[in-house]
């Protein structure tokens, strides 16, 4: 995706952040060594706001396997559904800007930035990204009693019975709602978002995707794989450029005539606003060591990731471009916080 010079804004915003915000910067940079030098003293958490089993969920279980390790100290996983995704994220920050309660999230982190009026807390403002962790497509898929196939036999059914079709997503704003709010427009359909509920996971989306409740959604591929694989759920295709190695048989999206899709789930790491800049150095650090180890590479290839090689500001700035192209769809698509 290109970046524009925007987002420098928002860098800097976050150096200023990262620096300490309650007191002079050169003063308190001593204290800040100290503690990135100690860091972690302590057990770490890591909150991810999809529920158990998905791809996120997965991530940091692998992640923090590594990273307790590395540091010596107990690194654990906390999931935290609901809300539409935003319950985790909420927590987070209201948390202490300390390092030891950061967030595992997906892209739609950026993209609830533009329908936060509602949320108890800013997605950008409220959170230092630290780093990009992985990317991947998600897949299209229907249940086996629709009948549909293929992604050319979805717009048919779509254009035969206009606004009737419901399409389920993880909540307004995330990722597997604006992939197909991008695909309706793309294709020109119009269908009925069917978001989860409040204390839906993203498996109850999916089982609600399996029973017929909704006709189509974009789910992450190993938690869709299961019922792919026992022919409850068809998969139609992969909305990123390239195949995905989970599914070497089934066509992207573009190749399914949908010309130039590409709408890929990333997933990363954040913390709390005004976490010290030393603190969130070490994890920059470290979390690029365990990114870069031999494990955890094979073991995001194994699920369908590959990595995403950006710096800190470059998350940044990406976070925020990204956050834009949501804001985009949003306008595009007429949907309403």
């Amino acid at each position: 995706m290109k970046l524009n010079t925007r987002p420098i804004t928002f860098s800097l915003f976050l150096l200023i952040e990262c620096a300490g915000t309650h007191g002079n910067v050169m003063g308190e940079a001593t204290n800040v060594s100290a503690v990135a030098e100690d860091y972690p003293i302590k057990p770490v958490r890591l909150i991810e706001p999809f529920g158990a089993g998905g791809g996120p969920d997965l991530l940091a279980r692998a992640m923090a396997q590594q990273l307790s390790q590395l540091w010596s100290q107990a690194v654990t996983v906390e999931n935290i559904p609901g809300a539409g995704a935003t319950a985790g994220p909420a927590q987070v920050a209201k948390s202490p800007p300390d390092g030891y309660t950061l967030l595992v999230n997906t892209s739609a982190q950026a993209y609830s930035a533009v329908l936060s009026k509602d949320l108890p807390y800013d997605p950008l403002k409220d959170f230092i990204p630290i780093a990009p962790l992985t990317r991947q497509p998600y897949v299209l898929i229907t249940g086996k009693s629709t009948g549909i196939t293929t992604v050319g036999e979805l717009i048919a059914a779509a254009k035969s019975k206009p606004g009737q079709l419901k399409f389920g997503s993880t909540g307004v704003g995330t990722g597997t709602h604006l992939g197909l709010e991008k695909f309706n427009l793309a294709v020109d359909i119009k269908a009925v978002h069917f978001p989860a509920g409040r204390s839906d996971a993203i498996a109850d989306v999916i089982a609600h995707n399996v029973a017929g409740d909704t006709t189509y959604m974009m789910a992450p591929i190993p938690l869709a794989l299961p019922d792919i694989r026992k022919g409850r759920l068809r998969a139609l295709g992969v909305s990123g450029a390239r195949r995905s190695p989970l599914l070497p048989k089934v066509p992207t999206i573009a190749e399914a005539g949908v010309a130039g899709f590409d709408f890929p789930i990333w997933y990363g790491l954040w913390a709390p606003a005004g976490t010290p800049a030393g603190v969130i150095d070490k994890l920059v650090k470290d979390i690029g060591r365990v990114l870069a180890g031999q494990s955890l590479r094979d073991w995001v290839t194994k699920h369908g990731g590959e990595p995403m090689n950006m710096t800190q500001p470059e998350f940044a700035r990406f976070v925020l471009s990204e956050s834009e192209s949501a804001a985009q769809i949003i306008k595009a698509a007429g949907i309403k916080p």
